[in-house]
């Protein structure tokens, strides 16, 4: 992990702890004085630490960060998948944030297991804590976050999906395309995505594609939007296989009831996604 920046995993570790301090109170809401004396900052540099990571400022910051908040976005901003699409918020080569377009490997070559293929890999800077980014030729084929399972897992995860590959380290290969996902300078137009999957998972992740930022759908949702209304069970694993978290947003597929249940790299990196998300929305 030589060489990336540490100030997206400062920002995640503060928000991950400003998390559980909130969940030890029971759902009781923890004055901004209170919860910074916790985290062992002052207010005022728990607040600039708080727009730095999501670029707001913290007045609703608990609210985002909350248990209960994900049972708020469904109730206030749960997506009909159909209706996206044919709102034109999605579609093959267009997607919920407008600068990624994506194709899929064919089912034979995914068979093969990435036989014959060259996927360049490399660990950048995030909001979320170090990121694990891999791609071919295509566009980028993996992202994973290192915060909760650390960093060998992490990879190991991935490399285990396209046993067969010939795997090398080249992060600036990949750079322009990340710097285009997390919004930094120096990126381009759109990311491209070369999805590596099967057939089911990948019309799994096209409906998960079609989730606008800041908002939250049900398993059983995309279930009836790839027309396998009694597949949920199937559907939630094909969700929990996305091989590119964040711009494949499986975060935002949530159950009914409200509950985060799993998520591949630990449900806090997903709490801090929505609130990351939930934020920004509400101060566009």
């Amino acid at each position: 992990m030589d060489g990336v920046m540490d100030e997206g995993s400062y920002h995640y570790g503060v928000m991950a702890r400003a998390i559980a301090e909130i969940d030890a109170a029971g759902g009781e809401r923890v004055a901004l004085e209170d919860l910074s004396g916790r985290l062992g900052m002052s207010a005022a540099h728990f607040q600039r630490v708080f727009t730095q990571w999501v670029g707001v400022s913290p007045k609703r910051y608990q609210q985002y960060l909350a248990l209960g908040h994900a049972r708020s976005l469904l109730a206030e901003r749960f997506t009909v998948l159909e209706a996206a699409h044919e709102a034109g918020l999605s579609g093959p080569g267009r997607l919920h944030d407008l600068f990624l377009r994506w194709e899929a490997m064919t089912p034979g070559d995914y068979a093969r297991g990435g036989a014959g293929l060259r996927i360049y890999w490399g660990w950048f800077d995030s909001p979320f804590g170090a990121a694990l980014v891999m791609g071919t030729d295509k566009g980028l084929c993996g992202m994973g976050f290192a915060a909760e399972m650390g960093a060998e897992a992490a990879f190991a995860d991935l490399v285990r999906r396209w046993p067969k590959a010939d795997y090398v380290e080249d992060p600036m290969r990949l750079k322009p395309w990340v710097d285009t996902a997390f919004g930094h300078e120096g990126g381009l137009r759109e990311t491209p995505l070369y999805l590596i999957g099967a057939p089911f998972q990948i019309k799994v992740w096209e409906a998960l594609l079609t989730i606008p930022s800041g908002h939250v759908t049900t398993y059983s949702e995309i279930a009836r939007a790839i027309g396998s209304p009694k597949a949920n069970r199937a559907v939630g694993a094909a969700v929990g296989r996305n091989p590119i978290s964040w711009l494949i947003p499986c975060h935002r597929a949530i159950a009914k009831s409200g509950a985060l249940t799993g998520y591949h790299w630990g449900l806090p990196v997903k709490r801090a996604m929505l609130a990351w998300e939930a934020a920004r929305e509400d101060a566009a």
